[in-house]
């Protein structure tokens, strides 16, 4: 046995050795070297270059927590009444890839917004205007629905390159944009989202001039009707016009001569960009900016026979408008009070282009009349134009906002924003006595977007066209213990209200659009002047 174990073990050294021989006579692979990443310090901290290229590239984001509370001030019961509290967790995802060129900087930067967010029909925390854009999708259970939402929205996607920025950007013509604010309830403009093309020209000690041209889709308001989509003729029979064509009525000729009401469509149709030019000065003192655009509102408007109206005279499309918006706004950093202090000042007036003033704000911007708080008394118009039913044509309505926000860092941990703002929309009389011409003579028009018949109590007293006002107040304490994580508390008062006379008031007296007749010959009615609201704000943020 010895013997044969002593065999076995010469013969496999034997084996190992003419192994050793017969590979000592192969060539050697070297092993891949190993690319490490490495810090790129051109462009700031955080930066560092995507292997095997000279390109650099940041990787950063966001969380966030928010939760809200509205009061409720119905006093009748509706979908959603008692919804006062409202949630938010937000996730946001930032990719900006720089890359040194002959020509200058050639960048692409990314940013990912996704959210759940709850909280009713009040504004605490889902969203209208998202929802319209399509970048919010609602809830359909029979306790969620309208109360929760799924947020997605590619909120930047852009190219810049030689003074060139090509994408879904900030619209150049905004400033402040709500900077010091938890949620956007400042009288101001704010489209953080819009497709743009733009070319930003340098010229030295920190002045800037940009052309710009933007999707219009994102600084619209819907143009005024006084109908819902169903409209009801005078012989009875009903049409739905579904959001694919929504209607307005307006006078025409038969072929016989008569006058006769008909309706037309009102949809806004893509046709122009918005175009923004923008002066800008930027210094170590703060900056300086004065934007001006020009927005189309141009109407789709076939003829819409109500009820098949025999020998109807086809009228003459209405003629686009141009509606036009100007600001001004001036940042001043005041480090001699506290190191990081700054102030914000702007204004802004519009003419056919409420959106580029901001006026719709806080109420929110996705349709012409909104009731962000429950039970609200009575409901603002947003409307950029109306249709004069006289003309067939489109009359625009004007706004202004001013805006002030100061920032104060009580220690390098606390610091604390103070926002006050003021606003107003205007109709002209005009317009409000066309609408009533056609409400005396057009059978389908009924609810609160009933402006009754010129002369009439009614007519003094109905809320549609209305001009109104609107001023906020607010301001919020924000604790960072640690570098990139805030923690703090915003609050906030809101008051909206006509500038001439009283309005029927909709929560005290919800059927007065159902009693025009008993209301025009004296019956009683409830009628305010203005309306409030609080809101205050909790959130926990961590920026990465």
């Amino acid at each position: 046995m010895r013997l044969l174990k002593a065999s076995l073990l010469c013969s496999a050294a034997a084996f190992a050795g003419a192994s050793a021989a017969q590979a000592a006579d192969l060539p050697v692979k070297k092993a891949v070297p190993i690319e490490y990443v490495r810090v790129c310090n051109a462009y700031g901290a955080g930066f560092f270059y995507i292997p095997g290229t000279d390109t650099c590239l940041r990787l950063s984001g966001r969380a966030r927590f928010e939760g809200g509370y509205q009061p409720t001030y119905s006093r009748t019961g509706t979908r959603n009444f008692g919804d006062t509290a409202g949630y938010r967790t937000l996730g946001r995802f930032n990719l900006d890839a720089r890359t040194q060129t002959a020509y200058g900087t050639l960048r692409a930067f990314v940013r990912l917004d996704v959210a759940s967010r709850t909280g009713g029909s009040y504004g605490g925390g889902t969203s209208g205007t998202q929802q319209r854009y399509g970048n919010a999708y609602a809830a359909l259970g029979i306790d969620t629905f309208g109360r929760a939402q799924q947020y997605v929205n590619l909120d930047k996607a852009f190219i810049q390159f030689a003074g060139l920025t090509a994408g879904r950007a900030s619209s150049f013509f905004d400033f402040y944009a709500h900077d010091f604010e938890f949620n956007g309830y400042s009288l101001g403009s704010d489209t953080s989202s819009t497709n743009l093309l733009a070319y930003t020209a340098t010229m030295g000690n920190g002045l800037s001039a940009t052309l710009s041209v933007e999707d219009p889709t994102f600084r619209r308001t819907p143009v005024f009707s006084p109908l819902s989509n169903t409209v009801t003729a005078a012989n009875g029979s009903v049409t739905n016009f579904g959001l694919t064509n929504v209607p307005t009525p307006i006078f025409y000729r038969t072929a016989a001569g008569a006058l006769a009401t008909n309706t037309v469509n009102i949809i806004q149709a893509n046709r122009m960009p918005d175009f923004v030019g923008v002066l800008r000065l930027d210094q170590a003192w703060g900056s300086a900016q004065l934007s001006a655009a020009v927005h189309e509102v141009n109407i789709q408007d076939p003829t819409v026979i109500a009820g098949g109206v025999p020998g109807a005279v086809v009228t003459p499309h209405a003629n686009s408008v141009y509606g036009w918006g100007v600001q001004g706004g001036l940042k001043i950093n005041a480090p001699f009070i506290a190191p990081g202090d700054a102030l914000y000042l702007q204004g802004a007036y519009a003419n056919g282009a409420q959106m580029y003033t901001g006026y719709c704000m806080y109420s929110g911007c996705e349709a012409q009349t909104s009731a962000t708080l429950q039970g609200q008394k009575f409901d603002q118009y947003f409307n950029d134009a109306v249709v004069n039913p006289i003309t067939g044509q489109l009359q625009t309505s004007t706004s202004f906002t001013a805006t002030a926000a100061y920032l104060h860092y009580w220690s390098p941990e606390w610091r604390s924003a103070f926002i006050g703002s003021y606003g107003e929309q205007n109709f002209s009389s005009a317009i409000r006595y066309g609408q009533g011409l056609i409400f005396q003579n057009f059978a389908g028009i009924s609810g609160s977007n009933a402006i009754g018949t010129p002369g009439t109590r009614f007519f003094q007293i109905s809320q549609a066209l209305r001009d109104t006002y609107q001023f906020s107040v607010g301001g919020n304490l924000i604790w960072s213990p640690v570098k990139d994580l805030d923690i703090g508390v915003e609050a906030l008062y809101t008051q909206f209200g006509v500038k001439n006379g009283r309005v029927i008031d909709n929560d005290k007296d919800p059927t007065a659009y159902s009693r025009i007749a008993a209301i025009n010959a004296g019956g009683p009615v409830r009628t305010i002047t203005s309306d409030g609201v609080e809101q205050f704000r909790f959130r926990v943020q961590r920026d990465f």
